[in-house]
C-alpha cells in the first residue's frame, strides 16, 4: 500500500491598506483589510515523521511575506495589488524561498479569498 501524502498548513495574518485605481466603487479609494494567508507544503514523510517542521514554515512566509507585507500600503509593494495578484506574488516568493507549495489560500475578507495550487505538470 502507498502512503499517505500529507499536507501540512500554517496560518498567518496581517493587516495591509490598498487602492485599485481601476475600481469604480468604493475600492478605488484607500482601504484595509485584515488578511490571512494560509500556506501549504505536502510530501512524504521525513525520518523525524514529518514533511517540514512546522517552525521553519513559519520563519519561510514570515520573512518572504508578511514581514514584507504586514502595515503597509500594498501600492507601495506592487502595482494593482488585487487579491488575485498578491496571492500569485506570495506563491512566486514562497517557492523562489524554496518551499513546495502544495496550496496557498489568501483571505481578503471573512467570506472573500483566492485559491492558488500548483499548475498541472509541476
Amino acid at each position: 500500500m502507498t502512503p499517505p501524502r500529507t499536507r501540512v498548513t500554517c496560518t498567518f495574518g496581517f493587516e495591509a491598506a490598498h487602492r485599485l485605481a481601476w475600481h469604480p466603487g468604493k475600492c478605488r479609494n484607500l482601504h484595509g483589510h485584515s488578511y490571512r494567508l494560509d500556506v501549504s507544503v505536502e510530501g512524504p514523510l521525513d525520518a523525524n515523521g514529518v514533511v517540514l517542521d512546522f517552525d521553519t514554515l513559519q520563519d519561510v512566509v514570515r520573512s518572504q511575506v508578511i514581514d514584507q507585507w504586514d502595515h503597509r500600503d500594498l501600492n507601495d509593494v506592487m502595482d494593482n495589488p488585487t487579491a488575485e495578484l498578491l496571492a500569485q506574488r506570495a506563491w512566486q516568493l514562497l517557492t523562489e524561498a524554496g518551499l513546495s507549495l502544495a496550496a496557498l489560500r489568501l483571505w481578503e475578507t471573512t467570506d472573500s479569498w483566492v485559491d492558488l495550487s500548483p499548475a498541472a505538470g509541476d
